[in-house]
């Protein structure tokens, strides 16, 4: 560890100069380069934390389309999970109230569990419909063949009944 601290000029970051594009070109941004710094070193009689409560509060531009979108470390909210927490947080909700969003949450998962036994319920009775039409048609033609073969058969007997002029 060095006694007396030597301070080296951080290199600016380099920006790049927005690009022309021609008429019928797109103009597209690269992605978002993070600037990553360098762990500083300390000396004897530094302290430990960061001098400049600035970079902590940062707004940081970020493109990925042709609109711009900044982001303010000061604005951000943690997004605790859980199920409460999208509601405002469970600490200090009543307990009626969280109970009775747990009762509309579960009338919800019924309302879709049901929503989907209708829907099954449907194409059951869709696919037992169609598979009565089909026998329908398959009648229908076993029917139109056998009248066929009765026809067939008719002309067939009035053939064989002219037969037997010789005396048999």
């Amino acid at each position: 560890m060095p006694f007396f601290s030597r301070h080296e000029p951080e290199p600016a970051p380099v920006v790049e100069q927005p690009r022309k594009h021609g008429l019928f070109s797109s103009r597209q941004e690269p992605a978002p380069v993070p600037v990553q710094q360098q762990p500083k070193k300390h000396g004897l009689f530094s302290s430990h934390r960061d001098p400049s409560p600035v970079s902590s509060n940062s707004t940081t531009s970020y493109t990925t389309s042709p609109t711009r979108h900044s982001t303010d470390a000061s604005k951000r909210h943690s997004s605790g999970g859980g199920l409460l927490s999208k509601f405002g947080g469970g600490d200090h909700m009543d307990p009626s109230i969280v109970q009775a969003r747990e009762r509309v949450l579960s009338a919800e998962a019924a309302e879709r569990e049901a929503d989907r036994a209708l829907m099954a319920a449907r194409e059951s009775v869709r696919n037992a419909r169609e598979h009565v039409r089909r026998l329908e048609l398959e009648a229908e033609e076993e029917a139109r063949l056998a009248k066929i073969k009765q026809h067939q058969a008719k002309d067939i007997s009035k053939r064989g009944k002219q037969l037997g002029r010789h005396g048999i």
